[in-house]
């Protein structure tokens, strides 16, 4: 069986076995055994490993794969750094080319106007820390609201989820983070 199969009867399982209901559901899973079984898991579901990558790419450059949901960091010698990432759901996906502008750690979140039409319910402001959609670091591409960055929610890595923003682990956007520069050119592709 896929992870991606796996994980939810896993999930289902535990929700089961937790007994009476969300609340007990949400205890059993955020600490103990489980807790810690669950995060090896999803960290292990999309791994971090480097590749043979035969491509037109300089060294340097970051590709986005949407289809594959994988981001790719080019090394010399035809080798790749792949990552599991999270993309645009449906309607949400781009694709083009861009260049990283800026790069933060632990950076503030001010969701944007279109995100906050459809859904009134977020804060219009929410500092850094391990609470914040944007997670650990985050590279700005171009003048768009786009981003490349970390994630609260790590079981969200492999999926099309996001309003357009390109989620990783923030065991490896700090990876990424540390390997980028301002300036590097970040290709999406379907």
């Amino acid at each position: 069986m896929t992870p991606r199969i796996l994980a939810p009867l896993c999930g289902a399982a535990l929700m089961a076995l937790a007994g009476t209901g969300p609340g007990r559901a949400a205890n059993l899973l955020d600490r103990g055994p489980l807790a810690d079984f669950l995060t090896v898991f999803r960290q292990q579901a999309v791994p971090r490993q480097t590749i043979g990558w035969n491509s037109p790419y300089k060294p340097g450059t970051v590709v986005i794969s949407t289809s594959q949901r994988r981001l790719y960091y080019i090394l010399p010698n035809q080798e790749a750094i792949q990552y599991g990432v999270g993309v645009g759901r449906q309607g949400f996906s781009w694709s083009g080319t861009k260049t990283v502008t800026m790069k933060k750690e632990w950076p503030a979140w001010r969701p944007p106007g279109q995100m906050l039409k459809r859904r009134p319910d977020l804060p219009r402001y929410m500092a850094g820390g391990m609470d914040n959609p944007l997670g650990a670091r985050a590279l700005y591409l171009g003048s768009s609201l786009y981003r490349i960055h970390g994630s609260n929610e790590p079981e969200t890595i492999g999926a099309a989820v996001s309003s357009g923003c390109i989620r990783m682990t923030n065991r490896d956007v700090i990876d990424l983070y540390d390997r980028v520069k301002v300036g590097t050119k970040v290709v999406v592709l379907p």
